[in-house]
């Protein structure tokens, strides 16, 4: 923290201003919230400026393939106990929209801040955190992110000599192989259900063994380090060995363990696990992710899954067979165009469900679900779809921008 003089130059005032214009000019247009176009906008005029508007806060930056968004939020609750917090909430996590984010507010103390995989590096070096939240990294996008451990690469690089404290999950192998490079990291055992991206070891390419909930490499001898925080059912473990019960309104297992993360980066700024765990209790619903809405006249619950890993942990959500399941894919750029990681989920998780398919790539889902021998229709939108429901709640899932679509259908 530099006191609160002003950190903006007279150039980075003008880059504010113009942002804040064209913002507003996007959003009168109808085209979405204009946080990203107003960031590029002020960004070409003052390159300096994401740095120059972190300057005066204790910036947190979180980065994931899967929970960045609701951990970001989860954080955001937490430091609000030590006092103001800006945040990119609506999930713009490029530099461009983290500009937008920190422009809008010139009194936070605190900037909890999601970042895309592939920007963390330089938004870091920007920014100058004083800690990073790293929870996992598995496929996603393969058109754009290439495979996982060029991305573990990136992160290794970027942190190293990083005087950030890192908060990193240890039951990831190529988390653990990219924090390890960082002189300050703090060890939560946050669980990892998708294990397919780390069968071989990231440090030297041997086969990584697997005993219960343990990981080694056979051949470097690359271990689990030991975790000074830990998910345990539904309390988080302090470093003191108490339990503090995790109560949220956010569904499953994966939100658990995202508020044991939150718990352990909110500890590093002074805030209780106590009082940490019980402001994330006020946070139902993230950017319409777990929201149940009345659609002609059903109750509909939004489930967003981008990748393999996501899809697992949504399964594990959902109502009991036969709750009905529509399922909605796209393949648009910010999905990654390419939907060959369809054939990594698992869906004969799905037996027993009704389900209907719907989306631009639906009939890629439907050859996938025809191999997994799942009963499914395919419907034209999703009104048809919810009218070839049968009673009961739908649990809906769809990827990025199928999500996006359905929420505008459904007003939410």
């Amino acid at each position: 923290m530099s006191g609160n003089s002003d950190p903006l130059t007279p150039r980075a005032k003008l880059a504010v201003t113009a942002g804040k214009a064209v913002a507003a000019a996007s959003r009168a247009a109808g085209r979405g919230s204009g946080s990203v176009i107003g960031g590029r906008v002020a960004l070409k005029l003052d390159p300096d400026l994401l740095a120059r508007l972190a300057q005066n806060l204790d910036v947190v930056l979180v980065s994931a393939t899967n929970g960045k968004t609701t951990t970001t939020r989860l954080i955001a609750e937490a430091l609000g106990a030590a006092g103001p917090v800006v945040s990119n909430a609506l999930g713009a996590n490029m530099p461009a929209g983290i500009t937008s984010a920190l422009a809008g507010n010139s009194d936070a103390r605190y900037g909890v801040i999601e970042v895309d995989e592939k920007y963390l590096a330089g938004v870091a070096r920007d920014t100058d955190p004083k800690c990073i939240a790293l929870l996992n990294l598995s496929r996603d996008q393969l058109d754009r992110a290439a495979e996982t451990r060029m991305l573990a690469e990136n992160w290794r690089e970027g942190l190293a000599g990083s005087k950030a404290v890192v908060v990193a999950n240890c039951d990831d192998p190529l988390v653990v192989w990219a924090a390890s490079s960082s002189p300050n990291v703090i060890w939560v055992a946050a669980g990892q259900m998708w294990k397919d991206d780390a069968w071989s070891c990231p440090s030297c390419g041997g086969v990584m063994q697997r005993p219960g909930d343990d990981w080694f490499c056979g051949e470097c001898g690359f271990r689990r380090p030991t975790p000074s925080w830990a998910l345990s059912g539904d309390h988080v473990l302090d470093p003191h060995g108490s339990a503090w019960p995790i109560h949220l309104q956010l569904p499953g297992r994966a939100n658990k363990a995202n508020a044991a993360s939150s718990a352990a980066v909110a500890a590093v700024f002074g805030v209780p696990p106590q009082v940490a765990l019980e402001r994330m209790y006020q946070v139902q619903a993230v950017a319409g992710r777990y929201d149940v809405v009345q659609f002609q006249q059903r109750d509909l619950r939004l489930l967003l899954a981008k990748n393999p890993a996501g899809w697992l942990e949504t399964f594990s959500l959902i109502d009991p067979p036969p709750a009905p399941v529509i399922l909605s894919v796209n393949a648009r750029g910010a999905d990654g165009t390419d939907t060959s990681w369809l054939w990594d989920v698992d869906y004969t998780r799905l037996t027993g469900h009704p389900i209907c398919v719907i989306g631009d790539r639906k009939l890629d889902l439907a050859v996938r679900l025809e191999v997994a021998n799942q009963q499914f229709q395919v419907c034209e939108d999703l009104d048809r779809a919810v009218q070839a429901s049968p009673p009961g709640r739908i649990e809906v899932i769809a990827n990025y921008t199928a999500f996006q679509d359905l929420r505008r259908r459904v007003g939410n």
